[in-house]
């Protein structure tokens, strides 16, 4: 049997303001979101986050720094990961961690020097990544290429190109698309998601934000992931209960997601 639930590979439950967390997960559960993977942005938000994950049995989280929070590391944080991941199994990765120049470079050499500790840490612990990659499509293969050693991969959110998509795909990454895919301007997403293959392809949120259609302009929740499946559904001319199963698988073998729920 193939599962028949979806897994937003990325959502900030901790973010969300107009609903609880109890609330947020049972819409989620209603709209057939079973399982959530939480990354962190923060370092001030690494202890919620891991927290999360150890109160909730469908709720997994990612530790890292973000690339806008790249000026709060400090190395301490390794130890402080180490620990978490230590005492939490359903630490499932590191993330969100990468480079964003959407609003300039001032602070690029950071934001390398953040990602490229982050991503030895993976390595050394043997965790899949999460990466943020904003407007730095160039620099953000070259790290992954000179420093990543064994980690997964994927590609959050992904805004690039399909020429940039097969670069990635050649890598082994995994491709995550969101909300960006149902919008109706966003053609060269909706490009990205008819053409990867569908064993490397994730479903998220990255709730509150970046909601899909229809309800766009509201905040955003897991239980929205059931509208980014069915919009790649379409665009790829597949049922969408092939994306849904397709997509559970992929986010297991990612992220170690315990057993397939069936």
């Amino acid at each position: 049997m193939k599962p028949d639930y979806i897994v937003d590979t990325h959502s900030h439950l901790e973010m969300i303001e107009t609903q609880t967390v109890d609330e947020t997960l049972k819409q989620a559960f209603e709209y057939g979101v079973k399982k959530i993977v939480l990354p962190c942005s923060d370092p001030d938000d690494l202890d919620i986050v891991n927290e999360l994950s150890i109160k909730y049995d469908n709720v997994y989280s990612l530790l890292g720094v973000h690339p806008n929070d790249a000026v709060k590391w400090n190395d301490n944080l390794i130890d402080k990961i180490k620990n978490f991941i230590s005492t939490n199994k359903k630490i499932a990765g590191i993330g969100e961690i990468g480079l964003d120049y959407h609003y300039g470079k001032e602070d690029a050499t950071i934001q390398r020097e953040v990602f490229i500790k982050q991503l030895k840490l993976a390595n050394e612990l043997n965790l899949p990544v999460c990466v943020h990659d904003r407007d730095a499509h160039g620099e953000t293969l070259e790290i992954l290429k000179e420093h990543n050693k064994n980690s997964k991969i994927v590609m959050h959110c992904f805004s690039g190109s399909v020429e940039f998509m097969r670069e990635c795909l050649k890598m082994g990454m995994y491709i995550a698309l969101g909300g960006v895919v149902t919008f109706k301007n966003a053609q060269k997403t909706h490009e990205v998601a008819r053409e990867i293959p569908l064993d490397r392809l994730l479903l998220e949120t990255d709730a509150p934000f970046l909601t899909p259609e229809p309800h766009r302009g509201q905040e955003n929740y897991p239980a929205y992931t059931k509208f980014v499946a069915e919009r790649i559904a379409l665009l790829k001319e597949l049922p969408v209960e092939d994306v849904i199963a397709q997509t559970t698988i992929n986010a297991h073998e990612l992220y170690n997601l315990g057993e397939i729920l069936l």
